[in-house]
């Protein structure tokens, strides 16, 4: 069984422009948990999830350092703290999104998405065929592809 057979087509997606409100909007009105961003041409260049809107109404503690002297060590990392500090008060899906986005192909086989999601810890796959985003495979939808084995 490949990815475009248990693929859900026709996903629902946002640009990089629309607004964040925009996308809380479409997963509340979709009961989705994440959205592809797509550009002009249909390409897959970011994923906004529930994961990535946590931190709206979250606190974020700067990162820890070390003063010595007339430097700082930092113990935390501060381009972490900078990514989740934009995530918290970003307007645009751009200043939310994760990149880089692991995409599958369309024919690649069903344990592929499997191992996919299990090696990079997501919970969907945008499906594309020549670069192009055709669909949308989930966590359940490989689990009801094994059922269907079955």
């Amino acid at each position: 069984m490949k990815a475009k057979d248990i693929m859900t087509p026709n996903v629902i997606t946002v640009s990089k422009s629309d607004s964040v409100e925009k996308a809380i909007k479409l997963l509340l009105e979709h009961n989705i948990t994440g959205l592809p961003v797509v550009d002009e041409a249909n390409h897959v260049i970011g994923i906004i999830t529930e994961g990535d809107l946590m931190y709206r109404g979250g606190e974020i503690k700067p990162p820890r350092y070390l003063a010595i002297f007339d430097s700082y060590i930092f113990i935390d990392n501060p381009s972490k703290f900078e990514k989740q500090l934009k995530k918290m008060t970003g307007m645009f899906v751009e200043d939310v999104m994760t990149t880089p986005v692991i995409v599958i192909e369309a024919e690649q086989s069903v344990p592929d998405a499997a191992n996919l999601m299990t090696k990079h810890k997501v919970n969907r796959l945008p499906v594309i065929e020549e670069g192009k985003l055709v669909g949308i495979i989930s966590r359940r939808d490989i689990i009801k592809s094994y059922a269907s084995m079955a």
